[in-house]
């Protein structure tokens, strides 16, 4: 993956010069298409750590753009959009976007989200000096190894995006400790203290958890491998569960 590369994709001039403009003042070497089959084939090309797309493109919207994405590669996408509805931002997720941001948006915001993206990328793929290679969690037939990025189930492969893969990995790191909701905001920007937690931010972690759920084949009425502490966060399941 390139460490420093990203894509933006969006048929807005405006836009996506103003995106290209944060990404390359930040350090990105970034590549532009104006629409989502020329994105797609810029990614599976030159591998980003950060794609961000539009929604409302020609050809194949950004949902169609990012599902195609997600087939092929981990990068970290942003769904960049007008639609508000909190019913567009499920679908987003649904189809393996990582984080959603509403236009307008701030150009502050956006750089601190893209940054905090960046480090988690190569902070997962690059262990610490010291660290061992590979660190695996789990119980009740969960394995996550971080260090290859791979969950399994029953020893079946699981496939998770990234920011589903890291709330996964946080909940099992704090057994037999509850996160909340805001902390696993937090977990998953890597950078708490420039971006306030929003309802929104909350919300979007309710949806991952789903989706990360329904991936693990569990239900939150029945779960085999988090539970939901009402009022209060998620907890990882660490005794024996029947299956």
């Amino acid at each position: 993956m390139g460490r420093n590369t990203a894509v933006v994709i969006d048929d807005d001039p405006d836009v996506r010069a103003l995106i290209v403009n944060i990404l390359s003042s930040s350090g990105f070497d970034v590549i532009e298409t104006d629409n989502g089959v020329e994105g797609v084939e810029a990614v599976f090309s030159h591998d980003p750590v950060i794609t961000t797309l539009d929604v409302n493109m020609p050809g194949i919207d950004g949902y169609e753009t990012a599902r195609r994405i997600r087939e092929r590669s981990s990068t970290y996408i942003v769904i960049i959009t007008a639609l508000t509805d909190e019913a567009d931002a499920v679908l987003g997720f649904s189809v393996g976007a990582d984080d959603v941001v509403v236009k307008p948006f701030r150009a502050r915001e956006l750089r601190a989200r893209l940054l905090a993206a960046q480090r988690r990328q190569v902070s997962t793929a690059t262990p610490a000096v010291g660290a061992p290679v590979i660190d695996t969690l789990g119980w009740n037939g969960l394995k996550l190894v971080r260090g290859a990025h791979v969950v399994t189930v029953d020893d079946e492969p699981v496939s998770l995006t990234r920011t589903e893969f890291d709330l996964l990995a946080t909940i099992l790191e704090s057994a037999p400790d509850v996160r909340s909701k805001a902390d696993l905001v937090h977990s998953v920007r890597d950078d708490p203290r420039l971006l306030p937690v929003r309802d929104a931010d909350e919300r979007a972690i309710e949806t991952h958890m789903a989706n990360l759920r329904r991936k693990l084949g569990e239900s939150a009425a029945t779960p085999r491998f988090i539970e939901t502490v009402r009022g209060v966060g998620y907890r990882a399941i660490t005794s024996p569960v029947e299956v």
